[in-house]
């Protein structure tokens, strides 16, 4: 068995090689890489990707990132469709197919189907001699110096360079759709993701406990309410808007600086701190994160148009896993 450094100094070695063949893919990028992108965004139907082995697998890759960004895409295994699924294609789709090769049994089977269907058939491919480039009417080449396995036969570096050339594929196509962060959150509603990019604090208040007092409030109830509420701090109102508010540290503080004196006539404006951190009810709950990072705070107050309606917490946040 290997020592931990010649362990080690593979790992490093893998990475370098395939990051040689992500590197190479600028050199490899021609007219055919940018007429493709007109041709998926002028297309009036999907782009179908297809492949076989490790390449179908990148093909899978593709059809999740494409469809996820705003581009209608589907699989279809190479070796699945000469028997039966080359039905799948549509009169107007785009079809993309993945070899390293280009010349897979399959692949040389498929090629011509698809261009004697009338499809425009792009080939991602890393032999630009190959029957696939041959059939293919734009070219994405993907050659590699060598794979990343010792051998130089398990597909290492020649997966990473499809799959690096289909990111930059599915990029440019959300760039030129002007996909933005509200069409991303659109199509990925669940997680946190998508939480990041949709939820916002009127989302997540409301069934928080809302610990409020005027400001005439004595501090012996001011006290009383903030631990009845356990939400650490209490909202100083003022004709139903937002005029303060008291924290646990707050109060402390104010024990603290009357250790010699009566603090039992003190009322909740002589205490309250006049420039509380709030956010509005529509605020993104995201944008509330970072506002209690920035002030390293754990809630704040919510505003519906200068009237107080209630409180979020941190734990709001990361319940919903947005942090």
């Amino acid at each position: 068995m290997n020592t931990d450094r010649k362990i080690l100094a593979l790992a490093k070695k893998t990475l370098d090689i395939e990051a040689e063949a992500i590197a190479g893919l600028k050199e490899q990028l021609t007219k055919d890489f940018t007429a493709v992108v007109r041709l998926i965004i002028q297309s009036k139907g999907r782009v179908v990707v297809s492949g076989i082995g490790k390449s179908a697998i990148i093909a899978n890759k593709m059809v999740a990132t494409f469809n996820s960004t705003g581009t209608p895409s589907v699989f279809m295994h190479a070796a699945d469709a000469i028997h039966g699924d080359l039905g799948m294609i549509q009169r107007n789709d785009v079809v993309i197919l993945i070899s390293n090769s280009g010349n897979t049994p399959e692949i040389k089977v498929l090629a011509p189907l698809i261009k004697n269907g009338g499809n425009i058939l792009v080939a991602m491919v890393g032999n630009e001699t190959s029957a696939l480039a041959t059939h293919a009417d734009y070219r994405l080449l993907t050659a590699i110096s060598k794979e990343a396995c010792p051998n130089n036969l398990a597909p290492t570096s020649s997966t990473t360079a499809q799959l690096a050339m289909g990111d930059a594929l599915a990029v440019c196509l959300l760039e030129e759709r002007g996909f933005t962060s509200a069409d991303f959150a659109r199509y990925h509603p669940g997680g946190a993701l998508g939480k990041r990019l949709y939820l916002k604090v009127d989302d997540l208040w409301a069934s928080n406990p809302k610990p409020i007092v005027q400001m005439s409030t004595p501090i012996t109830e001011v006290i009383l309410e903030i631990s009845s509420k356990r939400l650490g701090c209490a909202a100083v109102i003022d004709k139903g808007k937002l005029a303060g508010m008291i924290t646990d540290g707050d109060l402390r503080r104010m024990m603290q600086q009357s250790k010699n004196n009566n603090f039992t006539n003190l009322t909740a404006k002589d205490i309250m701190n006049k420039k509380p951190k709030s956010v509005d009810k529509d605020t993104m709950a995201v944008e509330a994160l970072q506002i209690m990072k920035e002030y390293n705070i754990t809630q704040l107050a919510v505003t519906d148009k200068s009237k107080f309606v209630g409180f979020i917490h941190l734990h709001d946040l990361l319940k919903e896993g947005i942090i």
